[in-house]
């Protein structure tokens, strides 16, 4: 890895090419007209050839991208397949300041999508075809047409929500058309998938098809030993009235999946590692472990089932008003057990210094999770292109009802391993007390909202709109939970008595947000808008606490969030190529700190995020596509104790810089090429009292290619090589900095792509 010296100084090389490109946007608005008078370049590829979306997919945005008031970065299908990207984490590296940064605290790992943006962890505000999606599950891509990464606050969208934005998935639906494309990839770290989607027109009278996409796939994770992703998925789709007034679509999707979950690899050894014991200073100076090992154990395991049955009802009544009706029921369950470590003074065996293969890392963490989340919603919205006092309006109003439910239970008998070798470890140590039996413990949050809402763009003229929308949202939040008492928590009980607790809380939120936009061009735009977003305790996993450091204590109020954004978005090339501007400042209140004077708890806590966001997406000509984007961010604790471990007046897992960039060009009608780079700056954890652990990672940059030729008109060969320069670096650390997942490195990957 790289030494740099400082984030100030690591962020230079990159900070003053993409100054040269804000002074660029900002004579944008000079050179436009300029630009239209360029010679026109014709895109005569297909839509599905394309970046460049012309919507988001959610109903609430009823104006083009170009015509809203908002950051919104939008992935499509045709990026996720050059790239080969199979999960929404890997989709995500498309669009700055968003990822998987976190790997968790102390022991605990996450699992799945734990996504943070712009310094907050948004794995709460994911959704599907608009309706929350709930579980800690690696989401596959393989029946997703769009991903929408909406920035800024959301609450006026989806209710309680991250301060930072959600993210949606729009699914594959059934169309008039028949189709059939099976594609199947190999590669590095043993990977084998198999993926298919097929639409069959069943009857072009009254518009009815039936689609169904599946996947099945059995691979390791490239650089990593025992590591293990295995599913399967089916997703069928039914669709009635396509074409007409009257629509009906019916989804189902049910996902399998058995990992073996990555509890990460020991520090020690890179920069910023000391000791953590002064009797042992040796420790400062020993290697890197090889970030292949693997310190779980065999019998880890992560298995998920998730099941979402979807139902939606489209009807015209006229050219202008339309009434869209969503249900869906989902379930999603994941049961893992998974080994972790930390590797403070007391787990660090090291009996001398020159002795390597005598140092032990003891295994003292088995985690075990066993939750179930469902969610039963009902979605119906009304859509009304009217004129009203001589004036444009698309309006959209609706209503919401949402019951959301998540159990857990506790078990004893997850064993005990012994410690293992810190530079050969084996996964296959004996176990001793392995007897899963569930031990009375559990928790039981619900929470039931009922929603109302609206949104309206009004068109002053045709240089001049104003787009706002305001929501309520009245929810209940129920909380039953039984642990078990230790000898400090309840001396007047019995060791291991079942201690129950039973909390409430329930609230209005009221959201908005406004936004005034000027067109200079029929296809630009110049805007300004204002949002707001509000967390209640207990909204983003259901679990309330009596804690007075909590959040989630009933007796505490949402926290608030306010987001102020100024930007532009101009459509050049015909309306072929988008490129967006913006800067913003998300303010966020009621974070509960603690007052030094009396050791209380109090809601005077505040957070800041402010920055700047670049993207560039679309066609520069017809054989040549690119999409990029560049994030640069200051955050700081504006009231309330530094929450770095350093000392250092930012966020912790919020990088200053982010750029990510991925360009194809056809070179004939058979061959295509295409590459990209990502950068991501220096990273600084959180703060626990860990001694000795880096206090931040260390920025870098990784390039990946692609090319792939068509052999006939029904099969093609696709070539991926991520991580070219195999580039060794940390994507993910924990809050005390004893563990970290290590970067993919070189791999490659060869996919056939056949369809008729």
């Amino acid at each position: 890895m790289s030494h740099i010296k400082s984030r100030k100084h690591a962020s230079s090389p990159i900070q003053h090419t993409m100054s040269a490109a804000i002074a660029a946007a900002l004579l944008l608005p000079v050179v436009a007209h300029a630009a239209d008078k360029l010679p026109e370049v014709t895109v005569k590829g297909k839509a599905e050839n394309e970046f460049k979306a012309e919507k988001a997919a959610s109903a609430k945005y009823t104006q083009p991208l170009v015509d809203t008031p908002q950051t919104i970065s939008v992935i499509k299908r045709e990026l996720i397949d050059q790239q080969g990207a199979l999960t929404l984490t890997d989709a995500l590296r498309n669009t700055p300041g968003v990822g998987a940064f976190f790997l968790g605290e102390n022991g605990s790992t996450n699992t799945g999508d734990a996504i943070y943006m712009r310094g907050f962890d948004t794995s709460s505000s994911i959704y599907v075809d608009g309706v929350r999606d709930l579980g800690s599950i690696s989401r596959d891509l393989f029946n997703i047409e769009q991903i929408d990464v909406l920035k800024g606050n959301a609450g006026t969208d989806s209710g309680r929500s991250a301060p930072t934005g959600s993210i949606n998935l729009s699914s594959k639906q059934a169309r008039m058309d028949n189709i059939t494309s099976v594609n199947a990839t190999f590669g590095s770290g043993s990977q084998k998938r198999v993926a298919a989607d097929t639409n069959v027109v069943l009857d072009e009278k009254s518009g009815s098809a039936f689609r169904l996409n599946a996947m099945v796939q059995d691979s390791g994770v490239p650089g990593r030993n025992e590591v293990n992703n295995k599913r399967w998925a089916v997703a069928p789709a039914l669709a009635w009235g396509l074409g007409g007034n009257t629509r009906f679509y019916a989804n189902f999707l049910h996902v399998k999946q058995d990992n073996i979950p990555d509890g990460g690899v020991p520090t020690i050894g890179l920069p910023g590692y000391t000791s953590p014991d002064t009797s042992r200073p040796y420790i400062s100076n020993a290697p890197k472990v090889d970030p292949k090992n693997f310190y779980g154990s065999n019998s880890d395991f992560d298995k998920v089932q998730a099941d979402m049955l979807t139902g939606r009802i489209e009807h015209d009544f006229s050219q202008n008003v339309k009434l869209i009706n969503t249900a869906r029921y989902g379930k999603t369950t994941q049961n893992y057990l998974l080994t972790a470590f930390m590797g403070s003074k007391a787990n660090l065996l090291t009996p001398s210094a020159s002795n390597l293969s005598g140092w032990n890392l003891a295994r003292s963490i088995r985690t075990l999770k066993d939750q179930e989340n469902e969610i039963l919603t009902n979605q119906t919205n009304i859509q009304a292109d009217l004129t009203l006092a001589g004036l444009q309006h698309a309006l959209l109003g609706g209503v919401e009802l949402t019951s959301e439910k998540q159990n857990t239970w506790g078990y004893n008998g997850t064993g005990t391993l012994p410690a293992a070798n810190l530079y050969k470890p084996n996964p296959a140590d004996a176990i001793s007390g392995l007897n899963l039996v569930k031990n009375g413990v559990f928790s039981r949050g619900a929470t039931t909202t009922v929603s109302a809402y609206v949104f309206d763009t009004i068109k002053f003229t045709p240089q001049w709109q104003v787009n706002g929308g305001v929501r309520v949202d009245r929810y209940n939040t129920d909380y039953t939970a039984a642990s078990l008492s230790t000898a400090a928590s309840n001396p007047t009980l019995p060791v291991n008595t079942l201690v129950p607790t039973n909390l409430n809380t329930s609230g209005n939120l009221l959201n908005w947000k406004l936004g005034a936009l000027y067109k200079p061009t029929e296809s630009s735009s110049v805007y300004t808008s204002f949002s707001t977003s509000k967390q209640p305790p207990g909204g983003s996993n259901f679990a309330l606490s009596t804690a007075a450091s909590s959040a989630a204590n009933p007796k505490f109020d949402p926290q608030e969030t306010k987001n102020v954004e100024i930007g532009t978005k101009w459509d050049l090339l015909k309306e072929k190529l988008s490129f967006t501007a913006a800067i913003y400042r998300t303010t966020i209140s009621n974070e509960v700190v603690q007052n030094l004077s009396d050791l209380m708890y109090y809601q005077t806590g505040e957070k800041r995020v402010e920055g700047i966001e670049l993207g560039l997406t679309g066609a520069i000509n017809r054989d040549w596509l690119v999409s990029a984007g560049y994030a640069r961010m200051n955050t700081k604790v504006a009231a309330g104790p530094v929450v770095t471990a350093n000392g250092e007046n930012n966020l912790a897992y919020a990088p200053k810089q982010t750029f990510t960039a991925w360009t194809s060009y056809q070179i004939n009608k058979d061959w295509k090429v295409g590459g990209g780079a990502r950068f991501v700056d220096a990273l600084l954890r959180g703060t626990d009292g860990a001694i000795g652990t880096p206090a931040s990672t260390e920025s870098y940059w990784v390039f990946d290619a692609m090319s792939s030729y068509a052999i006939t008109k029904n099969i093609d060969l696709q070539l991926n090589i991520s991580n070219l320069a195999d580039k060794v670096y940390v994507a993910a650390i924990n809050k005390s900095g004893y563990r970290y997942t290590p970067g993919a490195p070189r791999a490659i990957s060869l996919g056939v792509n056949v369809k008729f």
